[in-house]
Order: C-alpha cells, then structure tokens, then sequence
C-alpha cells in the first residue's frame, strides 16, 4: 500500500502541473513548492513548533490554539503549513502571531525528511482532518510530539474502512487527539487509539474573540441605515440561482448584503445582472439609496455579521457548507441548505432551533417569516451554546502542559 500511496501522491502532483497551464489556482499551488526551503530561516535559539492547516478554513480552526501557544511560549517560533492557495493568499487578514508560513512540500518520504531535517520542529500539530504519513514519520523519528487539534472523524472516513490500514498507521504516529465531538473519540477507539480527549471545536473560542474585536464599518452602516439587514454569506452560484427570486420581495423589508464565494468580475456582474434596479459595490460604493450591496473584497464578511439580523450561509446545496459559526457568534438566525452532514454543528443549530434548512426560494421566505418572530429566543439560545463551547484551546494548551 505504502508503494501505490508514493504513485499516487506522484500521480496527484502532475495532474496539478497540467492543471496550472490552465487554472490560476493550480499555479499557485505549483509555484508555491519550488521555494527552496533554504530560503526559509529559523533563528538559531528557537524551538519550532509547527501547525499544518489544508486551508484558510482550517487555519481558523487551528488559530486560537496557535495564539494560546505563543503567549504561553513567547520564545517559541511558529510555523504554518498550508496545502491549499487560499490558506497561504488570505491567512495574513487574520490576528495572528505566526512566524512563518509556506506550503507544504509533496508528501514523499524525501520532501518530508528534507522538511523536517531543515525546520527541526519540537511540537506538531494538525488541525482537523487532513493527515500526511511521510511528514508526520518524518517528525515522529525525529522526536517530535504530534497532537491532532479539533480533530473529525466520521464512519465513511477511510481510516475505519477495510482497506484502510495504512491510513490507520498515520493516525497512530499520533502523540494525542484533541477531537471536537465524542462520535470522533468512539471512532478512534473503535481501531485501538485511545489517546484521545474530547475538547470541542476550537472555532467558537476564535468566533467569540472575532465578535469582542469587532469594529464599524462605515460603509456598511451607510448602507444599512435603520433597516432590518438580510446576508448571504460565501453563496455559490447554486445558492444565489435559488434564493434570489425570493429576494425581490425580501428587499421591501431589508437591507440585503451578498459576499459571494467567486469575487471574479464575470461573476459580481452575473449576480448584478439578475437585478432590474442599482446593486452597489462595496469597493464602489456611493450611497445610492439602493437596496442590495454586493461585497466584491475579501475579508469583510465575518465584521458584516454584526449589521445583520438573519443570514444565509453559503455552501449547504454541494455538501460545503461554510462557518455557521461567524454569523452565530452574533446571535442572529441562520439560514443553509440540506447537505450539511460533515459540519456538527449545524446539527447541532437544528437541534436547538436556532438555525432553519431550506429546500427553495418558497422555503426560504417562509423561514425567514418564522425565524423574525423568534428574534430574540434565538439570540438567547446562540449566547448560550457558545458560552458552553468556549475554552477548547486553553484545554489543549493546559493538557500539552
């Protein structure tokens, strides 16, 4: 198995070389790996310890362990790895306290060992779900301790299949899981890996934080004035084909905000296009008196929350459903589509009839009809979830100590 997971680590990276002829975002990911490591310096009385992150998403996830590490260890120098362009493009508009960043070399067995013999990192963690035999074997030999940080797993995940063996070899290079949910702990005991503790998901201690340094936002609030505001946050083309019949009769009583998923120009002007009146810009903004603002920039989203009264996320019709929790976080009712069984915590939002699923634009307005007369209890309910789901990196970070 060990020889078709070398082919096929090989056999990924040119394919991403073919794609990068053709696809911005697979050149990057490219280029990004011809950085010599000897380009990347660690001050000689540091220790190294290093975070690995697939993505921008995962990053988040990883950040309020990462910043209760360093304040803890100062004198430590932080490293972050990420597999995918947008980790590596946006991770720098985020508060953080990283020393270094670059992608993560192909995992073959002589990347991994050149990594780990250049960077020498004491401490490894990997955030959530995405796990690398040559490198974690790398840094194991070595005499790094590897913990997982908010950690998911599910039945249909490779690791409890039949054919899953080696898999299971990199989950058990692993010091101690640190996993968001019980069902993740059952399931690591399931194959003889007991060192696991339930801490949660690190991500409502990074939304509260979020929420507490929150500032206006003065185009925003032009914008939204005295009316009810209605977001749609990271939509797919699949989410606005749905929702925006509905949002010809939902602007007479709100204020609407799109951030799209896509900011490409082509796509702004499909969404502009739909509309038979002014739809503003944020980069361009000017107080027209209209009724939809389009967020064509990255990074204002999450700091929008807090204009809002209910929000769409993005993502529940393709099965990538995004952060439920930045909108939470602000205590307003939340809106997504029907396939959202990876993200736990849109379950657990169901549960507590905080957030709606919807199935069209019919369903959508009636939800949103329920969730205004439940404003309040909502809002109540959303404080009270995050209050019992906060501390899961001082857990981890007091347990490492």
């Amino acid at each position: 198995m060990r020889l078709f997971y070398g082919f096929g680590i090989r056999a990924f990276y040119a394919v991403m070389w073919l794609a990068s002829w053709f696809h911005p975002k697979a050149k990057k990911w490219i280029l990004g790996r011809r950085i010599p490591l000897k380009t990347f310096h660690v001050p000689a009385n540091k220790q190294v310890v290093w975070f690995h992150c697939a993505s921008l998403g995962e990053f988040d996830q990883g950040l309020p362990v990462m910043n209760a590490y360093k304040e803890a260890h100062p004198e430590s120098f932080l490293i972050v790895t990420f597999f995918s362009p947008s980790g590596m493009e946006f991770y720098q508009k985020r508060e953080h306290q990283v020393d270094l960043a670059l992608y993560l070399p192909l995992d073959t067995k002589i990347k991994a060992r050149k990594f780990v013999d250049h960077f020498h990192p004491k401490m490894v963690f990997f955030v959530k779900y995405e796990f690398w035999y040559n490198h974690l074997k790398c840094a194991r030999r070595k005499g790094a301790k590897i913990y997982g940080v908010s950690s998911l797993f599910r039945p249909g995940h490779r690791f409890f299949k039949w054919y899953g063996g080696f898999f299971r070899k990199a989950l058990r290079l692993f010091d101690h899981f640190y996993a968001q949910d019980q069902r993740s702990k059952e399931l690591l005991n399931s194959i003889g890996i007991d060192q696991v503790t339930v801490t949660g998901d690190t991500r409502y201690d990074r939304m509260i934080a979020v929420k507490e340094r929150s500032r206006e936002n003065e185009i925003i609030r032009s914008f939204v004035e005295e009316k009810p505001v209605l977001i749609l946050g990271s939509s797919w083309t699949i989410d606005e084909e749905i929702l925006i019949p509905a949002l010809f009769e939902l602007r007479q009583k709100f204020k609407i905000i799109i951030a799209p998923h896509d900011i490409s120009e082509k796509h702004i002007e499909q969404i502009s296009a739909e509309f038979d009146y002014e739809v503003e810009r944020y980069t361009e903004f000017q107080n027209l008196g209209g009724d939809i603002l389009i967020l064509d920039t990255i990074g204002q989203l999450t700091n929008a929350y807090q204009y809002a009264d209910l929000a769409y996320v993005g993502g529940g019709f393709t099965g990538k459903l995004h952060n439920i929790l930045e909108p939470g976080a602000f205590g307003i009712p939340i809106f997504f589509g029907p396939k959202f069984a990876r993200f736990p915590e849109a379950q657990l939002f169901l549960d507590h009839e905080v957030a709606f699923t919807i199935e069209d634009s019919f369903s959508f307005e009636k939800a949103v009809e329920e969730a205004l007369g439940k404003r309040a209890l909502i809002n109540e309910r959303l404080a009270e979830i995050f209050a019992r789901n906060q501390g899961a990196a001082k857990k981890i970070i007091s347990s490492l100590n």
